[in-house]
């Protein structure tokens, strides 16, 4: 199975990835976590992108807040999809970061979740490799299954209090 990177552009952006760990063990979908920084660390950066391919991956997380230029920076040296997360921070909230994220140029895409989105990057990573995986589409209907079911309960369990 392909893996999936999870890249942080700071260690304190941790807190805010982790949620795409725990969804990627959840769905036994193989991953690695970095910190990689597009400013500080540009060459690493291109250099993990450009060989992200080769060495396994099927797409790349990539969370950075304020200037948040890392997960176009992934996107730049490589054709695997790219999925940002923006990250909230201090100064504006995270829509800085959310805009950093979103307005990529022609012919550099990158996939963009809500801001602190980390579960959602993962499940669509997730439906990504599950194109060519039909075990991993089959726990991804099972996941969207049991959501149906649990909302159907609590719908069900609401309307018993107003009758």
């Amino acid at each position: 199975m392909l893996k999936v990177a999870i890249i942080m552009g700071s260690d304190s952006d941790l807190n805010v990835v982790r949620p795409a760990a725990d969804m990627l063990k959840t769905l036994e979908i193989p991953f690695e976590v970095r910190v990689i920084s597009a400013h500080r660390t540009p060459e690493a950066a291109a250099e993990f992108s450009a060989n992200a391919r080769k060495n396994g991956f099927g797409a790349i997380i990539a969370a950075a807040g304020k200037a948040a230029h890392l997960a176009g920076a992934m996107a730049a040296n490589t054709t695997l999809p790219v999925i940002g997360i923006p990250v909230k921070s201090s100064t504006l909230d995270g829509l800085d970061a959310l805009l950093a994220t979103v307005q990529m140029p022609s012919g550099m895409p990158v996939a963009t979740v809500a801001i602190d989105g980390a579960q959602n990057a993962a499940l669509l990573a997730a439906q990504m490799i599950s194109l060519s995986d039909e075990k991993l589409a089959a726990k991804l209907d099972a996941m969207r299954a049991d959501m149906k079911k649990k909302v159907m309960e609590k719908d069900a369990a609401i309307r018993a209090q107003f009758e």
